[in-house]
């Protein structure tokens, strides 16, 4: 008997741990929720819901192939490996298939179990599934890891024009499995711990919803990305991150739409932005893997650790509850709240501001979009803070500062997107609509806070603070 264990990969379609346990015998599924480990790593009440609504759907989707899946709750992940290795000894289990998952604490969870399994004779097969390429095997002529994105990406160019990742074929449905076991066995009632609330209605579930979406922004969307992905105001990205996330759809299944003819060309300037996008998210999994550091709040370059951030839980506050004063900011952090996610150019914009104008640690704007978003993802997440506070690998220079008013007037220039998110602002005009105070600075009547900061002088400050380090 064959087990698979669904972690961040819900979903039947070209899934690599269940097709290669498929191939070797009669299959049984197994997902572990873990309440306890979510808290310890500040994820998000919004992707907790969008996990489990969708667990649901994957139960239903893999009775319909007669494979069980077997729901479970162990609070902490350092329980799991004692668990499975009950739970297969139980079952008796041949093997147990899952797909790799990286970071600290998730490697070490999987190196323990492989240890305890092997005690007992019990095999434990990982495979690729989350990246485009094993992770760590993206290596320079010396073998060593790329740290510049330039030099990664090429790489990965010249890999993917000699061979693009194939999705597994469909499953064929198995012979119905029949054990008083399972019904012995202790599960977790979905029903019980699923909410619905206005956020969820914004994120439909299951696998066909998500190939429908990505298949509707490659028709579309595909030809315009690179001139309208900037533009909060247009729905011009896939927004397939939350989908990506979770596992509802592979990442070879992106690949494989994005090259429908089989073969790696790039024909026009949106499918490659797209493509850089989604290497951009494989780099910061590798960095990931291979510097285990910088998921133990720890960031990629040393000497920034030594930075003077400032301490001010006033300014904190405003920035999370978007009422800095600065409209683009504050239409973005009411956007996460709202609907747990952020457009990902507003996403730079206010994490630069966090970390740069209001020089507060990086470290709490992760820990805030972490705990809200619907796509949070240490590797992504974590890459986007430190590349934004110029503490990470290939990061943006420190000198480099984003004015956020100038990134509204260039980015979303008749104020829709502010607008949208900042009712209180949506009678003013265009021209005053992103930066409400600058021409009328005795204004009484507008129900918005003035601005927290000086941009200039915090640029200042901030540059000013990154040149110690040196000195």
């Amino acid at each position: 008997m064959q087990l698979i264990w669904f972690r961040q990969d819900l979903r039947t379609t070209d899934h690599s741990a269940l097709w290669h346990a498929a191939q070797a015998g009669p299959c049984i599924a197994i997902a572990i929720i873990s309440p306890e480990q979510e808290k310890l790593h500040d994820d998000a009440s919004v992707k907790i819901q969008f996990y489990l609504r969708q667990l649901h759907c994957l139960k239903q989707q893999l009775n319909e192939l007669n494979i069980p899946l077997i729901i479970q709750q162990v609070p902490l992940w350092q329980d799991i490996p004692q668990h499975l290795t009950q739970l297969c000894k139980l079952l008796s289990i041949e093997c147990l298939h899952a797909n790799i998952e990286t970071g600290a604490n998730e490697e070490l969870r999987d190196h323990q179990l492989q240890q305890l399994l092997a005690q007992h004779h019990i095999s434990f097969k990982q495979y690729t599934d989350r990246s485009i390429f094993p992770l760590g095997s993206v290596l320079n002529k010396t073998q060593q890891p790329y740290q510049v994105f330039g030099a990664f990406k090429k790489q990965c160019y010249e890999r993917l024009s000699i061979q693009l990742p194939a999705c597994f074929p469909i499953l064929e449905k198995q012979a119905k499995i029949d054990s008083p076991l399972f019904i012995s066995l202790a599960q977790v009632d979905l029903s019980q711990l699923i909410q619905n609330d206005h956020i969820q209605q914004l994120w439909p579930i299951n696998e066909k919803s998500a190939v429908e979406q990505l298949n509707q922004f490659i028709r579309q969307d595909l030809n315009t990305y690179k001139e309208q992905r900037d533009f909060p105001n247009i729905d011009g990205t896939s927004t397939l991150s939350p989908y990506l996330n979770i596992g509802m759809i592979s990442i070879r299944q992106c690949l494989d739409a994005l090259f429908p003819h089989g073969f790696f060309k790039i024909e026009h300037s949106g499918q490659q932005t797209w493509l850089d996008e989604l290497l951009w998210r494989e780099f910061y999994q590798h960095i990931l893997h291979l510097f285990p550091k910088v998921s133990k709040h720890l960031p990629f370059k040393s000497s920034t650790e030594q930075l003077q951030w400032r301490s001010s839980s006033t300014d904190l506050t405003a920035w999370q509850q978007g009422l800095t004063g600065i409209p683009i900011v504050d239409a973005g952090m009411r956007q996460l709240m709202q609907t747990g996610w952020m457009h990902n150019r507003v996403r730079m914009i206010c994490a630069m501001f966090l970390s740069k104008n209001l020089l507060i640690d990086w470290r709490l704007g992760e820990k805030w979009f972490m705990q809200h978003l619907i796509d949070g993802d240490l590797a992504a997440n974590n890459g986007g803070w430190q590349w934004c506070a110029s503490t990470g690998t290939d990061a943006v220079p420190y000198f480099r500062i984003f004015n956020p008013i100038s990134q509204s007037l260039k980015f979303d220039p008749n104020g829709e997107y502010i607008r949208t998110w900042l009712p209180e602002l949506s009678h003013l005009e265009t021209k005053r609509i992103h930066d409400p105070y600058a021409k009328y600075p005795d204004d009484m009547q507008l129900d918005y806070p003035r601005p927290i900061v000086d941009l200039k002088a915090s640029r200042t400050r901030a540059i000013q603070a990154f040149k110690a380090l040196n000195e």
